[in-house]
């Protein structure tokens, strides 16, 4: 099922529940903001990363990515000037479907269709095989139990959740070890509380807090479900960590998606 919502293009990727913060200048922006406060809450706009083109001007953004992030506006300030500091956070993935070009109102306006992750518990590792079938590809009785089962033998969900365990601790811990080369380097200490052990709450937290460049950080969002971002994820840690420990300079980490965009 698909929604008209306005669209916010931006030089980030925003995942849900993060929060992005944003400082409106922009007279078509200024309207956008308007517009979305005449409405009843939940107050929603969609962001999405610009593939090609800037974000300020009117005709500076000439290509999007496919995949963008709704954002829920949860607090406004304006100011005196008829500038506007937002408070937003991310909620639900979309897909573009339509791009409204500006027009009827001068902002971009895109229909939309929203992405929930798949279920990743029964396609999780290898031997995942298609319903009513078993792993030979031979069809078996809909109502038959696993195939050559004992009594303490496990369904194909619960061996997929234990997969899925294996890979949200290899993240973590290389979220950590990632985060310990970053303090190595900056001659500091990084703490942070504890890390989730929801897969989907992982992927984003850790897809949000990573020094990467913006289409792998894009690569992450539109990833179809959690495990699959988490495996990006998990080699992503590897590389920036081992990168970290041969040079001598990296920004710090942005852990609350709280970068200022200039719109």
């Amino acid at each position: 099922m698909s929604e008209t919502l306005p669209l916010f293009p931006l030089s980030a990727v925003l995942f849900p529940g993060m929060r992005l913060p944003l400082h409106i200048f922009e007279e078509r922006y200024r309207t956008l903001v308007a517009d979305l406060l005449a409405m009843p809450e939940p107050r929603r706009f969609g962001v999405i990363a610009i593939r090609k083109g800037r974000e300020v001007g009117a005709d500076a953004v000439t290509s999007l990515h496919e995949i963008g992030c709704i954002a829920q506006l949860r607090q406004v300030t304006p100011d005196a000037d008829g500038k506007y500091d937002l408070q937003t956070v991310g909620t639900d993935r979309f897909r573009l479907l339509r791009i409204e070009r500006p027009g009827k109102t001068p902002y971009f306006r895109a229909e939309i269709e929203i992405l929930a992750d798949a279920d990743i518990a029964a396609d999780a590792e290898p031997g995942n095989t298609a319903p009513g079938k078993t792993g030979s590809g031979k069809a078996r009785p809909a109502d038959a139990g696993p195939a050559n089962a004992g009594p303490h033998d496990t369904g194909p969900h619960d061996t997929g959740r234990v997969a899925i365990g294996v890979v949200v601790r290899q993240v973590q811990a290389g979220f950590r070890g990632y985060l310990n080369a970053l303090a190595d380097r900056g001659g500091g200490v990084i703490s942070v509380a504890d890390l989730p052990d929801e897969p989907i709450l992982l992927s984003y937290v850790v897809g949000a807090a990573m020094i990467i460049d913006l289409p792998e950080r894009q690569s992450l969002l539109a990833a179809p479900d959690a495990l699959t971002r988490l495996r990006l994820e998990r080699s992503l840690l590897s590389r920036e960590t081992a990168m970290l420990h041969v040079t001598t300079s990296r920004p710090a980490p942005d852990y609350d998606f709280e970068q200022f965009s200039p719109n």
